[in-house]
C-alpha cells in the first residue's frame, strides 16, 4: 500500500519522530513522509510511534491508497526533497 504520514509532535520529541519515520517512508517536506510500505511494516511503524509520541498533545494522520499512481499530486513552490527512481 501507499501512504503519506504527516505529524505535529512536541520539540522535545520530533528528532526522534523524525529518525523513525525515515526507517520506514521517504521525507518529503517538514513533518511530512510518503512510500510504499507492507501491511506489516505499517503495523510496527504505528507501535512505535504510540510508543514515542503522547497521544494527549501530538497528532498523526496517515493517509491510505492501494497505489501510488491512485494519487494525483502537485508540488507548488520548492519541492523540499525530490523522490529520485534511479533502477
Amino acid at each position: 500500500m501507499y501512504i503519506i504520514l504527516v505529524y505535529d509532535i512536541g520539540e522535545k520529541r520530533v528528532g526522534k519522530m523524525l529518525k523513525l519515520c525515515r526507517r520506514y517512508l521517504n521525507w518529503i517536506q517538514n513533518s511530512v513522509f510518503e512510500g510504499e510500505i507492507q501491511e506489516s511494516k505499517l503495523m510496527e511503524l504505528k507501535y512505535k510511534v504510540k510508543e514515542l509520541m503522547d497521544e494527549k498533545v501530538d497528532s498523526l494522520i496517515i493517509f491510505h491508497t492501494r497505489q501510488e499512481k491512485w494519487l494525483d499530486k502537485e508540488v507548488i513552490g520548492a519541492e523540499k526533497n525530490t523522490l529520485d527512481n534511479i533502477l
